[in-house]
């Protein structure tokens, strides 16, 4: 007798599970296309801001980096070579000629004053010369920064200089395309170092962001070579209301 109800009783388990499972409902076709659907629609909105968000921080954290990082280098260097105000001028722009006056594209102007001052006391990964005469210094954590006597331009992914000089017809794109969003503007000071570039600024804040040539605005007549000093002046921070889109 007890057998018998120890058996009804497991039927009875047995049939409730059986029950619960068959009767368990799951979800349509129509359902699933319907959830993968709205979750690519939210990927579509989210990503874009999650790209240009991460892109933000790259460059803050290697602009800020870029800046500490060769203006340590001049610092060692002075111990050497003396005070910055007592060196010798960087060459301007371009190469030096031969025999035949044309341009040495293996001695570009400004090596010597890279080799004497900067070379010894520079952490970098590799060294290049562009079609300019620019001497090409390629970082370890991706940067690359182009060196002259007029500028010194800082890309925070070395990749983005190689898509600036190439293009459809072969040519450079116009500078103030990328400038202030992939590239940032610095020039070497005989007494301050290596700084943002603010030749020609009045020193208001309306002048960074307004100058028609220089400053950080959607059009400018020259490179928005403002916009790496209102970076600078919110602690190396891309402010919120900056005007340019990543």
């Amino acid at each position: 007798m007890q057998q018998k109800k120890i058996y009804q009783i497991k039927n009875l388990k047995k049939n409730f599970f059986e029950k619960r499972y068959i009767n368990k409902k799951a979800f349509t076709l129509a359902e699933v296309l319907i959830t993968i659907g709205i979750i690519g629609v939210v990927a579509a909105l989210t990503l874009p801001a999650l790209i240009a968000n991460h892109r933000k921080k790259v460059t803050e954290t290697r602009l800020a980096k870029f800046y500490s990082t060769i203006n340590q280098a001049l610092e060692l260097s002075e111990n050497e070579n003396g005070p910055k105000e007592h060196w010798d001028t960087m060459g301007k722009t371009g190469f030096e000629e031969d025999e035949d006056g044309n341009p040495d594209m293996t001695k570009p102007l400004p090596m010597p004053w890279f080799n004497k001052y900067l070379k010894p006391y520079l952490s970098y990964t590799k060294l290049d010369v562009d079609s300019a005469g620019k001497i090409m210094i390629y970082f370890s954590d991706g940067s690359l920064c182009l060196l002259s006597s007029t500028s010194i331009k800082a890309y925070p992914n070395a990749k983005d200089f190689q898509d600036y000089v190439t293009s459809d017809s072969g040519t450079r794109r116009n500078p103030w395309e990328i400038s202030g969003i992939k590239y940032f503007t610095f020039i070497y000071d005989s007494s301050k170092g290596v700084e943002p570039y603010t030749l020609y600024w009045d020193g208001t804040e309306e002048d960074l962001y307004n100058n028609n040539s220089l400053g950080c605005k959607e059009e400018v007549t020259n490179e928005r070579a403002y916009c790496t000093k209102i970076i600078q002046m919110n602690g190396w921070k891309i402010p919120k209301d900056y005007p340019l889109r990543f």
